[in-house]
Order: structure tokens, then C-alpha cells, then sequence
């Protein structure tokens, strides 16, 4: 530690932070500081990705009508606006389809195909979906028109007759990086376009704001190849914002970063698919003009402030079936009402997960099927475990913390039987609980400017590349922490050590730890360091995590 310290002439505690992530000299540690576009992998590594060039190419030569196609959510929308942006500056015969949540569901449609044909395209591109569409893309090539996919999520047995089938996921794809989001893998594809038609990566730093969102939106690991896109894009996304993104944040005047894009663009994209249609989203992120993206992100903030109504009204009436089904001690959550809005059973088992800490799907009726949103815990797959069900389901997908099913209304008693037996047989116990880890111990005299400066230095995180967790200990109340928010809900803190070094700190939904604090007895936190903005000044603050008494001895 203290070699590579002194290499990179940084404090101990950084040196240890690199160490902790896996950096463990002063080049490594050097890519990870300063990534570069010339990081990214060769395109063409990736199976089928001649194949699709070549099939775009021929449309484009005999002048096909192409039909850019997604799924509904932020990493869907995103890829058809990255795509369409790039297909459509230098040829016209391309248009967009986005499935409706309501009326087609998730993924590939029959909808969709006809929409195709209807309107004359010959060549459907799927992005963040298709990967598990045999019957669509069979269906598809039956009525003339071929497909080629760019999905990020697990094959299932077969894959798809398509002309190409882009997904580093396959087994026999030897593609290095395998956590490529979908707007990741529809990138590469014109990565791999530009390079056929002379281009260089420079050529396409513009469209990199759409591939940072996704992958803060879609959870997606921060590391290797996801890192540099997501590093190259923030700076997008801060000194060359799109309209549809100054649209969306107005009140955010200073620097994004990837917290904001997650908490602030992501639920606003997806505002528009969850309440309305995601075509909405796909039309502001390509718009070319700041007032008619204005007037386009007021209709998304109403779709935002509804769904934000309507996924607390949910998750409220989700507890109390929980609590009426005496399903507290349950090793999972399965609920279902075939009232609940379809657009927010995402967010509330999210919300639910935060409630009951275990895996938890929400259920609701959908036509004359059941469909579900699923999310984990951390380090619990919910795939394999919806895997582990599937003779009760009859269509899902997703990741490793989240998925999306539908089964038939008599499957659900036994699959709700049957998920909850499969977890508590593969779970292990600890994953039940919640967990908060330091990655630090420091005081507060640790936290200079420098430190700071330096630390800024790891973001963007996210999955692969937390935001640095600290502990600091025995520290006290200076008489100024006190309840703020609606029902004195948050805490408002200043805390000093006993060296005398203060510093105000945060701590949402904590209220009730004031009385701890004001018992004067000194205190253990965990807490991450930020940026305040107020009235014109920026000062760091701490995030409190957790708020323990110290244990003296």
C-alpha cells in the first residue's frame, strides 16, 4: 500500500480504496484514473457483427426502409434514439417502434412485425430485446423481413433465426466484455458501422450521453469497457448536453453526475413509457429544438408526478397484503392485485425490497395473463431462480437483480408456492439481511480538499465501482443536528470529533436517531462524502448511512 502510495503520490487511504478495487499497481491504477477510448474493444470481436454490418449496408445500397426497434424502458429508449441518430444523419428511410407496454408487453411483437410490414421495412433491428423471440423473428422472416439483434440479456436453449444475433452473453460469443447494457451493445454496432465506413471512436463521442444513461439506469456493472463509455458520456452529458437532457433537468445547474442521471434523467425517460408511451422519450432525446423539447419534458414531469402518486399508493396497498397474508417471515415477497398499474410494479418491488429485505415480484393483470416485475437482493440471482420455476411461467427474462414474467392466472398459486421453496433452498441466510460495509475507517482531519479531489476521481460508480463507504468513530453532537423534511422524517447533523473538526452530514429517514444524538454520548457513522450546492457556495457534506453509539473499551 504504501509503495503504491508513494507512486501515485496520494494518501494511504486512497491507495488502499485502488487496492480494495483491484488496482493493485501504478498502471492499473492509471487506467482506472484516466480512461481512454482507445480501452474499448474491437467491435467485430463480438459474434455476428460482420454479419449485421453487411445486412445493414445492403439495405442501406438498395435503399430498404429499416426499422429500428425497442423495449420501453430507459436502456430500450435510449438505443433506438443512439441508433436512429446515427442511421438517420446520413440516410433517410428510418423510423422507430417502441412496443406499448399495455397492448404488446415486453420485447418483440407481433404488433411490431406487422407495423413493419405495413410500413415497408425489410429489416427490423432489435435493441435491448429479442433474444428469447424465436416465434417473432420466425414469424417475421415468413412475411419477408429479416431481423438482426442487439440484446444484452441471458440466451435461452435456442436463439432466434435472425441475420445476426448480437449478445456477448452467448456461450460460444468470444466477445471480452460481457456486461454490456443494450445501448451498449447497439454502440458497438455503430462502432462497428463507422469503422466500414472509414470513421474513427472519435466520430461518435456525441452519442455517448445515451449510453451513459443506460447504463446507470440499467444497473449495469461499472468496470472495464462499461467504465469508459460511462466516463466519456458524464462529460457528454456536462459540456455538449442534448436538448432533450437540458429539457429534463433545468433546476440542475452544476455538474451531473451519475447519481443524478440515475435519481433524475433515468425516471423521467421512463416517466413517459410507464404512464403513457416510451415513444414519447425516443422523440425528446432525438429532438433538435430546446423549445419544443421544453414543452415535450413539462408532459413527461406530469407522467413523473402521477407515477410517483400511483407507485406509493401501490407499495402502501402491497404492505398491507403482505401484513394480511401474515407473510412478514417469508423468505420471499410475491404479491399480486390485478388493479396495480403496470407501469409502476418495477419501482414498487424495488420499494417493497427496501421494506422486507429478500427477493420480491409484483404482480398484476395483463390481458388474460399475469405479468410481473421481479428484483433482488444483493448477491441473490433471481434469473436462475425464475428458471428454477418455469414450468409454472410462461415467458421471462431479465438479469441477475432483475426480471420480468407472465404466466397464466392458475399458475400462481404454485409458482408463489414454488419460488418461495426454491429461494429458501438456494439462499444463503446472511443475503436475507441488510448490510452496510466500510471500506475505510479515516477521521475527519482525513478529509481535505485533496482527499476530495481525488476521490471525485472514481466516479462515475455504480455496480463494480461503489461510491466509497467510510467510517468515522466516536464523534458528537455540536448542539445544531436537528429534524428536518415533511414529519421531521430526515436529520439534519454537525458532528465533531474530538480534535475539534466538524462537519455537517445528512441522514435520510433517520429522524428518529436525533434523540441519540442529543443523548450527548458519542457516536459510530457510516456515510458516503458529496458536494452541497446552496445559494451559490458548494461545501462537502457527509451522506449518513448508519448511526451507531460507540462502543467504548
Amino acid at each position: 500500500m504504501a509503495f503504491l502510495a508513494g507512486q501515485l503520490n496520494v494518501d494511504h487511504s486512497i491507495a488502499s480504496l485502488l487496492i480494495q478495487r483491484g488496482f493493485l499497481n501504478f498502471d492499473q491504477s492509471k487506467t482506472f484514473f484516466r480512461p481512454s477510448l482507445n480501452d474499448l474493444h474491437d467491435p467485430f470481436l463480438m459474434k455476428d457483427m460482420q454479419k449485421a454490418v453487411d445486412r445493414i449496408q445492403r439495405a442501406i445500397e438498395n435503399k430498404e426502409h429499416i426499422l429500428v426497434y425497442g423495449d420501453y424502458d430507459v436502456d430500450g429508449t435510449t438505443s433506438v434514439a443512439l441508433l436512429y441518430s446515427y442511421l438517420s444523419e446520413s440516410y433517410p428511410y428510418v423510423t422507430t417502434y417502441i412496443p406499448d407496454r399495455y397492448q404488446e408487453g415486453y420485447g418483440v411483437s407481433f404488433a411490431g412485425i406487422d407495423y413493419a410490414k405495413q410500413h415497408n421495412c425489410s429489416l427490423i433491428i432489435a435493441l435491448d430485446c429479442g433474444i428469447k423471440a424465436l416465434d417473432k423473428v420466425a414469424y417475421a422472416k415468413d412475411e419477408g423481413i429479416d431481423f438482426v439483434i442487439c440484446d444484452h440479456h441471458r440466451p435461452g436453449a435456442e436463439v432466434p433465426d435472425a441475420i445476426a444475433v448480437l449478445d456477448p452473453k452467448q456461450e460460444d460469443c468470444s466477445y471480452p466484455y460481457k456486461e454490456l447494457c443494450g445501448c451498449g451493445v447497439g454502440f458497438k454496432l455503430i462502432q462497428a458501422l463507422a469503422l466500414s465506413d472509414g470513421k474513427t471512436i472519435t466520430d461518435l463521442i456525441s452519442y455517448l450521453d445515451f449510453v451513459a444513461t443506460a447504463i446507470g439506469a440499467d444497473i449495469v456493472p461499472i468496470t472495464g469497457e462499461n467504465r469508459v463509455l460511462a466516463y466519456f458520456g458524464m462529460i457528454q452529458i456536462n459540456e455538449y448536453p442534448r436538448v432533450g437532457f437540458k429539457a429534463l433537468t433545468p433546476q440542475l445547474n452544476r455538474k451531473l453526475s451519475m447519481t443524478d442521471v440515475i435519481f433524475k434523467i433515468a425516471p423521467r425517460i421512463n416517466a413517459a413509457g410507464r404512464m403513457e408511451h416510451a415513444s414519447y422519450a425516443v422523440e425528446i432525446l432525438i429532438e433538435k429544438k430546446l423549445e419544443k423539447a421544453i414543452e415535450m419534458a413539462q408532459g413527461i414531469e406530469t407522467f413523473n408526478s402521477s407515477r410517483k402518486d400511483l407507485d406509493k399508493e401501490i407499495t402502501k396497498a402491497a404492505l398491507e397484503q403482505i401484513s394480511r397474508n401474515k407473510e412478514e417471515d417469508c423468505a420471499t415477497t410475491v404479491v399480486y392485485d390485478p388493479s396495480w398499474h403496470k407501469g409502476v410494479i418495477g419501482i414498487v418491488a424495488s420499494r417493497l425490497t427496501e421494506t422486507y429485505y429478500r427477493p420480491t415480484i409484483v404482480f398484476t393483470k395483463s390481458g388474460d395473463k399475469f405479468a410481473a416485475s421481479a428484483r433482488s437482493v444483493k448477491g441473490f440471482d433471481v434469473y436462475n431462480a425464475l428458471e428454477a420455476c418455469s414450468d409454472c411461467i410462461e415467458q421471462f427474462g431479465g438479469h441477475m437483480y432483475a426480471a420480468g414474467l407472465t404466466l397464466s392466472p392458475d399458475q400462481y398459486g404454485p409458482f408463489k408456492e414454488k419460488f418461495e421453496k426454491v429461494v429458501l433452498q438456494t439462499i444463503d441466510k446472511r443475503l436475507l439481511i441488510p448490510e452496510i460495509k466500510a471500506d475505510l475507517k479515516i477521521d475527519f482531519n482525513d478529509i481535505t480538499p485533496k482527499f476530495y479531489r481525488i476521490l471525485k476521481q472514481f466516479a462515475p460508480f455504480g455496480p463494480g465501482n461503489t461510491i466509497p463507504v467510510f467510517l468515522s468513530q466516536n464523534l458528537r453532537d455540536t448542539g445544531s443536528s436537528r429534524c428536518v423534511g415533511q414529519e421531521d422524517a430526515h436529520l439534519k447533523l454537525s458532528l465533531a470529533q474530538c480534535d475539534g473538526v466538524i462537519f455537517d452530514g445528512i441522514a435520510f429517514g433517520m429522524g428518529h436517531k436525533l434523540t441519540l444524538l442529543k443523548s450527548n454520548q458519542p457516536v459510530d457513522i457510516l456515510y458516503t462524502i458529496d458536494e452541497n450546492h446552496f445559494n451559490g457556495k458548494t461545501n462537502l457534506q457527509l451522506i449518513i448511512r448508519d448511526i451507531k453509539p460507540t462502543i467504548l473499551g
